[in-house]
């Protein structure tokens, strides 16, 4: 097989990577999605988003923005090639409409069909960014102010988390770019304040509780920040007077119910949560001293340019709410010759679990006509107690949360595998005893099929090599794998079977439809069904085809994924397995004939027509070890083992094509067992017949 290693690897380095796939559309194709009232503008120069606005009097009022997710996250489906999906999304960052413009999801290709597909991106409609938007199984749709809960697809896990993180990946570079959302987080994984956490507080106990912040700055303080510099010595009052206070600053989260409403007075704190919006943050300032947070020229209702406010070394906006702000206690505090509120909108992606730095930025002149400037920063930082906010379990969206929300099915994958590991090593204790190893065997076979195929849907398949190749040709990133934390863990472990074992470990162990066949071949056995015994030389022409399949399917991954999508149904694993056989008529026909023919000869899919069984074969060439044990006798002249292979691996001579063999071991317990291993049987009748042989004393008579 040689001649196949060489086209394949030919086929794969011949590639060069390609650009990712481009979006589709045009704005003829957009003003017959968003038709009048709505208004199509030209595609934006920054980022590749059609802004869409709606008349309004003599005016346009912007109603959104509407893109392609292939555009801005291209993430590769579990074929490898990513979902191209047009959303719209409004400028509070809530999502208009979702539509899936093209996919190739094998699952809902002639599987599940594409009508839940569409039903699952419909949900989308009205859920809004700054949501906590989770998949799981439940009745419909339900969602919250901070939380949403879509209704997944059962058997497509994996390829409506990959949908999902296409959509909030995509939206979110819109929002950040247009909308005002930080540049550097999710909002979704922030931590959430709590709105119901009430608690009585004094002032002068927030003061010591560092609930309000209180930083006193002088101009000796101010003077030193500048000592190193150009500035130093520029202002005469810090010179003449260092004593004197610079700034008494205050500062307050006044949007934590537990602190605003202890602050401020009942019709303020009224007022303030009157003018927020779900997930917005107030920050309250009250300052005395010479330096004004908002100086002479300050708009009301704007940003201030002296104090600023970072986190996480990212900028945040803060904006003045021109609201008029009144303490509970004017007792516990100076009369603050200043107050200002400012907000913080939610789409900032503010955390309120990490620390807020203000800096406040000082700024010295040098000259008149064209003044130098020197400016030096003032860092203030503050934080919240924990028990003020809650913080997400996990990223739903990401793999990580997935990995960890099946961490019970991973575990028990893990104990399986180290359990069939220790089996193949001490394979001779195992073949020991022939009836034990066909128990083992059997039991192991039915947990692949009941556990690792139909209950946690790790069947490997043709499919993951073709994403594979896909995504490396259009140099796309392979995280896609990991939304499915079955198909990671039994890669690992196969790959480094083949290097120890072969194709065998796989084909003849963990393939949930290996085993399905080799269940229905041993139930026609059992209803003694004839069966057609193949002739060596016709099995060995036979045992191309898979290969012949394989190159074909390779070489389409590489150049149409339209031909890949139909020629992948050569493997009937989406039908027996991943779907339990609820598909359309032809291909759960296909699936049992082949299920059906296996009755009569034995896994005839697996020996001559599985592409992935022959991609394995391939792979598995890499193997460093011949683990199967033979003796000097096996193929001359003894063939038993030779003609008990219902796989036709072993050669005249004795020798095992292990391409071709499927690990199942009964030529390990032919080899073991001195009642069917022949060099061992003559062995064993060798030393009978010394037994038997016990010389006479003659005893001389006198």
């Amino acid at each position: 097989m040689h001649i196949w290693n060489k086209v394949l690897l030919l086929l794969i380095t011949s590639c060069c990577l390609s650009q990712v796939s481009a979006g589709v559309m045009t704005r003829d194709t957009m003003v017959k999605n968003f038709p009048a009232p709505l208004i199509v503008a030209d595609k934006a120069s920054d980022i590749p988003v059609w802004p869409l606005f709606r008349q309004n009097a003599t005016a346009n009022e912007l109603v959104g923005y509407a893109f392609e997710s292939i555009d801005l996250a291209p993430v590769p489906g579990f074929s490898g090639v990513p979902v191209n999906l047009l959303i719209a999304l409004d400028p509070k960052g809530n999502f208009l409409d979702v539509k899936v413009l093209s996919h190739h999801e094998p699952v809902f290709l002639e599987g599940l069909g594409e009508a839940p597909l569409f039903q699952f991106v419909s949900q989308y409609h009205g859920l809004s960014l700054n949501q906590n938007i989770k998949i799981e199984a439940r009745n419909g749709r339900q969602t919250s102010a901070t939380n949403a809960y879509l209704d997944g697809v059962t058997k497509a896990t994996a390829s409506v988390r990959i949908i999902n993180q296409t959509v909030l990946a995509s939206a979110l570079k819109v929002a950040r770019k247009k909308l005002g959302f930080s540049a550097g987080r999710d909002p979704d994984l922030i931590a959430r304040i709590k709105p119901d956490l009430q608690e009585r507080h004094s002032i002068k106990s927030m003061l010591n509780d560092g609930l309000v912040k209180h930083v006193t700055l002088y101009n000796k303080d101010i003077e030193k920040k500048f000592a190193a510099t150009a500035g130093a010595g520029l202002d005469p009052d810090a010179v003449k007077n260092p004593g004197a206070v610079f700034i008494d600053l205050y500062l307050a989260y006044v949007s934590v119910p537990a602190i605003g409403s202890n602050l401020l007075n009942a019709a303020s704190w009224d007022k303030l949560q009157k003018r927020l919006e779900p997930g917005d943050h107030a920050i309250l300032v009250m300052s005395n001293g010479r330096y004004s947070i908002a100086g002479d020229d300050f708009t009301p209702g704007s940003v201030p340019d002296r104090l600023l406010l970072q986190q996480d070394k990212l900028p945040l906006e803060m904006r003045d709410l021109n609201m008029e702000m009144h303490l509970k206690d004017t007792q516990s505090l100076p009369a603050p010759e200043q107050i200002k509120v400012f907000r913080v909108i939610s789409q900032s992606g503010l955390d309120p679990s990490r620390s807020l730095d203000f800096l406040l930025p000082v700024i010295r002149s040098k000259g008149i006509i064209y003044p130098e400037r020197f400016t030096e920063n003032v860092a203030v930082s503050m934080t919240i107690p924990t028990r003020f906010y809650t913080v997400p379990d996990s990223d739903d969206k990401a793999w990580q949360g997935i990995w960890k929300s099946r961490w019970p099915e991973l575990a028990v994958l893990a104990a399986a595998l180290a359990l069939l590991s220790l089996a193949l090593i001490r394979q001779r204790q195992l073949t020991r005893n022939g009836r034990r190893f066909i128990w083992f065997r059997r039991g192991f076979l039915l947990f692949t099929l009941l556990f690792i195929g139909w209950y946690a849907q790790g069947q490997l398949s043709i499919v993951n090599i073709t994403g594979l190749l896909q995504a490396l040709v259009a140099g796309r990133s392979l995280d896609f794998f990991l939304y499915d934390p079955m198909t990671v863990v039994l890669w690992a472990f196969v790959a480094v079977s083949l290097i120890v074992w072969g194709r065998g470990t796989f084909c003849g162990w963990l393939c949930p439809f290996g085993a399905l066949q080799e269940f229905t071949g041993k139930l026609g056995r059992l209803l003694h069904l004839p069966q057609l015994k193949i002739r060596a030389r016709t099995d060995a022409r036979l045992k191309l085809i898979k290969y012949v399949v394989l190159a074909g399917i390779v070489t389409s991954s590489i150049f149409s994924s339209a031909i890949t999508d139909m020629l992948v149904e050569v493997e009937p694993f989406k039908t027996a397995i991943t779907l339990n056989f609820v598909r359309s008529w032809p291909y759960v026909s296909y699936a049992l004939g082949l299920l059906l023919l296996s009755g009569f000869i034995y896994k005839f899919f697996c020996r001559y027509l599985c592409p992935f069984g022959a991609g394995l074969a391939v792979l598995g060439r890499l193997r460093v070890f011949n683990w199967l044990p033979r003796r000097k006798e096996c193929g001359t002249p003894c063939q038993t083992c030779r003609h008990r292979c219902d796989y036709l691996a072993i050669a005249g001579d004795g020798k095992i094509a292990y391409q071709e063999c499927f690990q199942c071991m009964d030529c390990v317990v032919i080899y073991a067992s001195d009642e069917k291993c022949a060099p061992l049987m003559l062995e064993k009748k060798k030393q009978g017949v010394k037994r038997d042989f016990i010389p006479i004393q003659v005893t001389p008579v006198n």
